[in-house]
């Protein structure tokens, strides 16, 4: 959410006019993928129509907002930081588990701009992103055929019949724990939560016993004199710096559920999704006859794709010809996920494909999903130096390219977990059984995410020296 007006100085993003031959439901002529199969349609509608009825959980100023980040992030002026949880779950919408991921955000985004000398944009992957693709419609255990596990937006993870039916009742469930988690970030940034000028407060208290706790102690000391010498100069207090812009995101793949929440709104054109500032289309889904790219054809919201190691040449072409034929700054993020061994052939001609369409594009990195792997234990796991490989080439073939990487999109939580190997203290398989809580992806935990960040600006000086 975007909670200051901080953003209205930039120069407006030009758009060149509405999409005339698209409405929010013409997505249903399409072949939509991923989507779950309701037992009761007629539950389903009602659920639908009353879903439409709730206020929304953004503003279409907020959006509007967004996208003149993102086009000054294009333009090499911000950096962008998404991240957040795989699937958020009911279970965890609790303060202490909204307050540490908060946490962790923020303190990533204080070194990245720190180190990189520029604004971040912050955009976290919650409230919302309750939906999950599958690789099949349904899961056997013990000769037992149910449906997927599709998310808590259309069912439960326990393997019961009752628990596994696509139940309406749940994107009524969504909507509110959304709001609720949203309405909870404000209070905590509205209320100084973010206030750089007392960073001190901001650590989770085992960060003390991480290898990296002096390092940054030393850069919240460096930026706390900064500020302070700052404000002596000039005899006024650098407010701005109390409260900061926040945004959502999530993936919007069950398309009933986001177009119910996509409205129009008075004073401006268009369609605004106004269930999240920024949605994105996952790989399953990109197709480009598919209905998730006819349903954010029509959208003001910025749009992000997942770029994978299948993604071709044409494709991608297609993707931004459709999505973006007006070619507009702010409106496309291309977020590649190639894998630490796939990266090095499968981006560079992505990138020469952009550059010949002339469409603008921000680049971001995702070095989590191309490097899951499990375990001799069946554990899923992700190694830190294969999601820190992958970065560190993704920085070196943009910039041999002459294109420019402007974010990390990752799967990272507040808490102290074990589902990634490898870091600072060097997380080993058996340490995955002491705490691993993630029912779908491997998370980084609070001090992988630091280390990540700090990372993440070592590398991007290198590449500017």
């Amino acid at each position: 959410m975007n909670i200051t007006a901080s953003s209205s100085s930039l120069s407006p993003v030009q758009e060149v006019h509405p999409v005339r031959d698209w409405r929010p439901g013409s997505w249903r002529q399409y072949e939509a993928l991923q989507q779950a199969s309701y037992p009761d349609e007629k539950a389903l509608g009602a659920a639908l129509a009353k879903l439409a009825d709730l206020p929304p959980l953004v503003t279409s100023w907020e959006i509007l907002s967004l996208r003149e980040q993102i086009a000054e992030a294009q333009a090499g002026r911000r950096f962008v930081l998404q991240g957040g949880d795989c699937a958020e779950n009911f279970a965890e919408c609790s303060s202490p588990l909204i307050t540490n991921r908060l946490k962790v955000l923020l303190q990533m985004s204080l070194v990245l701009v720190h180190g990189l000398q520029m604004p971040v944009v912050r955009i976290g992957r919650f409230a919302g992103q309750y939906a999950k693709p599958r690789s099949s419609d349904t899961e056997t255990r013990d000769g037992k055929t149910l449906p997927s596990y599709r998310g808590d937006l259309v069912n439960s993870i326990d393997f019961s019949e009752e628990a596994r039916r696509p139940d309406p009742d749940r994107l009524l469930q969504a909507h509110a724990y959304s709001a609720r988690t949203m309405n909870f970030v404000r209070s905590l940034v509205d209320g100084g939560f973010a206030d750089v000028h007392h960073t001190e407060y901001w650590d989770l208290s085992w960060l003390e016993h991480s290898p990296l706790a002096d390092e940054f102690h030393k850069l919240t000391e460096s930026l706390g004199q900064s500020l302070r010498f700052m404000e002596t100069i000039t005899g006024r207090d650098v407010g701005s710096l109390r409260r900061v812009d926040f945004f959502t995101s999530h993936e919007a793949l069950h398309l009933p559920y986001e177009q119910a929440q996509t409205r129009q709104v008075p004073r401006q054109w268009g369609w605004f999704n106004l269930g999240t500032h920024f949605p994105w289309i996952g790989m399953r889904t990109a197709g480009l006859e598919g209905a998730h790219v006819e349903f954010f054809r029509g959208l003001r919201n910025p749009v992000g794709i997942k770029i994978g190691p299948g993604v071709s040449r044409e494709w991608l072409i297609g993707l931004l010809e459709k999505l973006n034929p007006g070619r507009e700054p702010g409106r496309m993020v291309l977020i590649h996920r190639m894998g630490e061994a796939q990266i090095e052939s499968r981006l560079p001609p992505l990138i020469r494909a952009v550059q010949d369409s002339g469409s603008p594009v921000l680049w971001v990195s995702d070095p989590m999903h191309g490097n899951t792997e499990s375990t001799g234990d069946g554990i899923k796991t992700r190694r830190f130096h294969k999601i820190m490989r992958e970065m560190e080439l993704a920085f070196d073939i943009h910039r041999d390219n002459q294109s420019r990487l402007g974010g990390v999109h990752l799967e990272l939580t507040g808490e102290n977990v074990t589902e990634c190997t490898g870091g600072a203290r060097d997380l080993s398989d058996e340490d995955l059984k002491r705490d691993y809580k993630s029912t779908v992806d491997p998370r980084l935990n609070y001090e992988q995410s630091l280390e990540m960040a700090m990372l993440i600006v070592r590398k991007h000086s290198l590449n500017a020296a």
